[in-house]
């Protein structure tokens, strides 16, 4: 006993030796770092300078040939690196080698609840990047989902800041283990697309802090984010590309961030107050690059004495160090592009994300031994969404239809027939009545679906949206399904008792005659090159549903926050954010509001049980560790992956809480008849509310009730702690 406790001595003092000489290590690599860049700064004019911190073409900046710095490359995502356009305009430049693979859509991702997948997703759009020469990959884009109607809905990730925080935090660790450059978007408030150049988010400083800012700061913090894209929209009257409380007192001196700051493509305002404000590098402005605000304006500005030069070299070096840690780091592969790995990691994702809504009748999964014909009826059975609309998309080497799962996976069993159902064919530059008119049904197109659904064993309805109608530039009107496609649920529906409803969107609609009225619905995304496939797989059981909601339906939009207190687009170009921290299910739990469906919510082929929940002790002070262990046992009798959610709700709380916040989550998978023994872990600061008076954070002292569950709404197990 005594020589174990010796060498287990021994063992954690070489640890710590070991620990201690990686940070001694690391903090000398750099002070070198820090050398060699002010060693370069010491040699470039204030020409060379300027030129660095504007574009040269679409998609890059200069660097200093003399002296061996390259440009700075950068390209779209975050559903995939975008194909190649010329380098001074948006046509294509009609390469054959810059197609990739096209990624699920971030609220997908979203829907997974799995940080190790965001990950996966982070390593492979890096080495697409890398592939491509792409130093920065403008991703990822994680902005709050404030209204369901934001054209960009499909784009960002979720309602809720904390489980934000930990996807982009994956996200960002994931793209950067390549040696490329993520870029954190859009800093901030940008949570509607309607007047985005012009509209001014007027947000009180506890709302800033504990909905729309977390996630960026984890990024920062704990992913170390490279860089970061500031908004177009302004935050409390000043533009985000030259907001001083957001670009120079939070994020580079509370949060320490070390990387460099670009405008959104023609986001910046002005030349000094950009300048002193905290933007480092412009990007995407009209006219001739000369005559950018970081251009010859601004070379003439240090000149005059207006800007100091030391700001222009702070600006350099904040470039030179996401350099050094990207194109010149020296250790970097040459990336890969289209694998069969990069495949895999999209079919992974899409078959987490898909979110089981109802299964009254247990149709699904299918039971292909009693099933000799299938209808698949929906314009989105056969749409891809690689592309559409406007904004960034994929030239994707290949995309799997879900017609073309299912083909594959039971083509050679049951026979599949198509009937289109509806025309899909919403352009931007319609006028209004022709927007009216096309999303209008087709009388022509319903008959043919009811014949064939009359015929059919089951009838399967691929209905919703594609990137066209929900884009980026434009918010929805309202939450409608477009296209007529109700008309077409409810006449085949009508007809074919077996009718199955699959929704494909980024973002909610109103789904309220459909839950009603049919007994079995899934929802899909944008899923990606393998959306197909795993869409197949999970309707037949291959693959038992996982996904969770990221955001509520509401059964109304006028339910919604922003809707319920008419702040939404706002007046004179003001969005004022009067619901405060009530976002999404915040709002709807403490408002006592009915969704559609609530946040969280998802269903499974099989049936979890919640037992004994239990904390590691009832009283904690400031900075301990709050762990609470719970019994989570499959008593379905197939295998599945559950997503445990805990809630924390403050008793008696006197600042104004919600009902109830997310503080921890975690995706469990468990055999049927068994248990697995979970444990999720937060700290008792994680408690803490932003006090705007004080302007600090403050943790109220007092009860504190765990609420442990599947949904916001089902909760399956309490406990109560006390916070000293």
């Amino acid at each position: 006993m005594r020589l174990k406790s010796k060498i287990g001595g021994f063992l954690v003092i070489c640890i710590i030796i070991a620990k201690a000489g990686s940070v001694h290590a690391q903090v000398n690599a750099n002070t070198a770092l820090d050398k060699k860049i002010e060693q370069l700064i010491k040699k470039m004019t204030l020409k060379e300078k300027i030129a660095m911190l504007h574009g040269n073409a679409l998609f890059s900046s200069a660097g200093v040939k003399r002296l061996g710095i390259p440009e700075l490359t950068c390209d779209d995502g975050p559903l995939g690196v975008r194909e190649e356009v010329n380098r001074f305009d948006w046509a294509p430049a009609k390469w054959t080698t810059d197609s990739a693979t096209f990624f699920p859509n971030g609220s997908a991702m979203a829907a997974t609840w799995n940080p190790a997948l965001t990950y996966r997703y982070g390593e492979a759009i890096g080495q697409e990047a890398l592939a491509r020469k792409k130093n920065i990959i403008l991703a990822p884009a994680f902005n709050i989902c404030r209204t369901p109607l934001c054209g960009r809905t499909y784009e960002y990730y979720s309602e809720d800041p904390f489980l934000n925080a930990q996807l982009a935090v994956s996200s960002v660790k994931g793209i950067q283990s390549q040696h490329v450059a993520a870029c954190i978007k859009h800093f901030a408030v940008n949570n509607q697309e309607t007047y985005r150049d012009s509209i001014n988010a007027v947000v009180d400083e506890r709302a800033l802090r504990e909905i729309y800012l977390p996630a960026f700061k984890a990024a920062v913090q704990q992913g170390n984010a490279y860089s970061l894209m500031s908004a177009y929209n302004e935050v409390n009257g000043q533009h985000c590309s030259e907001n001083e409380f957001l670009l120079i007192k939070v994020l580079k001196n509370e949060w320490g961030f070390k990387g460099l700051v670009m405008s959104d493509w023609g986001g910046t305002h002005s030349t000094i107050n950009a300048a002193k404000n905290g933007l480092d590098l412009e990007m995407g402005s009209p006219g001739p690059y000369n005559k950018w605000y970081f251009a010859d304006p601004l070379y003439a500005a240090v000149n005059a004495g207006k800007v100091d030069e030391k700001t222009i070299d702070e600006k350099v070096r904040r470039i030179l160090w996401v350099m050094y840690h990207t194109s010149l780091s020296g250790n970097k592969s040459k990336g890969e592009i289209n694998t069969p790995a990069h495949s895999k990691t999209v079919y992974d994702i899409a078959c987490e994300s898909i979110v089981l809504l109802k299964n009254q009748r247990n149709i699904l999964p299918l039971n292909i031994s009693t099933i000799k014909s299938i209808a698949v009826i929906g314009d989105n059975a056969t749409h891809k969404f690689a592309t559409g609309g406007f904004g960034a998309g994929v030239k994707a080497r290949y995309e799997i239809t879900a017609l073309q799962g299912l083909k594959s996976r039971l083509g050679k069993s049951v026979n599949i027939q198509f009937a289109q159902g509806y025309k899909a064919n919403y352009l931007t530059t319609y006028t209004a009545q022709q927007k009216e008119d096309a999303n209008k049904s087709d009388p022509q197109l319903i008959n043919q679906a009811v014949a064939l659904a009359k015929k059919s064993d089951v009838a399967m309805l691929f209905i919703g949206s594609n990137r066209d109608y929900e884009s980026e530039g434009t918010d929805r009107k309202n939450l409608k399904l477009p296209f007529g496609e109700q008309e077409l649920v409810n006449a085949v529906t009508a007809v074919n008792p077996n009718t199955i409803v699959v929704v494909i969107g980024g973002a909610p609609y109103d789904l309220n005659e459909i839950k009603k009225n049919n007994h079995t619905i899934v929802w899909s995304w944008f899923n990606g090159s393998e959306g197909g496939n795993a869409l197949a797989d999970v309707l037949i059981g291959k693959v038992n549903p996982s996904g969770k909601l990221p955001f509520t339906f509401p059964s109304s939009l006028e339910d919604s926050p922003a809707h319920a207190l008419h702040t939404f687009p706002g007046k004179n170009l003001t969005a004022i954010y009067k619901e405060g921290i009530l976002v999404g299910y915040r709002w709807f739990d403490t408002k006592k509001i009915e969704p559609l469906y609530c946040f969280g919510y998802g269903l499974s082929y099989t049936n979890f049980g919640y037992s004994s929940l239990k904390t590691n002790k009832k009283n904690y002070k400031a900075g301990e560790n709050i762990v609470a262990g719970l019994t989570l046992k499959n008593t379905g009798k197939y295998a599945g992956k559950d997503i445990i959610q805990l809630y924390v709700s403050k008793l008696n709380s006197k600042a104004g809480e919600p009902e109830k916040v997310l503080k921890a989550f975690k995706k469990v998978s468990v055999t049927p008849g068994n248990a697995e023994q979970v444990s999720l872990n937060f700290n008792s600061n994680d408690l803490a509310y932003f006090d705007d008076k004080q302007h600090k954070w403050i943790v109220e002292p007092g009860e504190y009730k765990i609420l442990v569950g599947e949904s916001s709404r089902d909760i399956r197990q309490t406990a109560v702690i006390n916070v000293n």
